[in-house]
């Protein structure tokens, strides 16, 4: 399931730098730890549910664009 995590990891790292916002811009948008949001870009822990939608609220996306697809994760 690492691979997952990577995954989620990858595309919100993707979408944070295109939004132009560092870690610490998508952490206190957020209200998440910034040390917490680099484990989770680097697929270090398994993000929640409740996570994964702030995050979406501050990257102005929806939380099911920050998953990857099922054959990405299943190799």
């Amino acid at each position: 399931m690492d691979q997952l995590a990577k995954a989620v990891g990858e595309r919100i790292r993707h979408r944070r730098k295109a939004r132009g916002l560092s870690q610490d811009d998508l952490a206190l948008l957020s209200g998440i730890d910034r040390s917490y949001v680099g484990r989770i870009e680097r697929g270090e822990v398994n993000i929640t549910v409740e996570k994964l939608y702030l995050i979406a609220r501050v990257l102005a996306c929806e939380p099911a664009t920050l998953l990857p697809e099922i054959q990405d994760t299943l190799e």
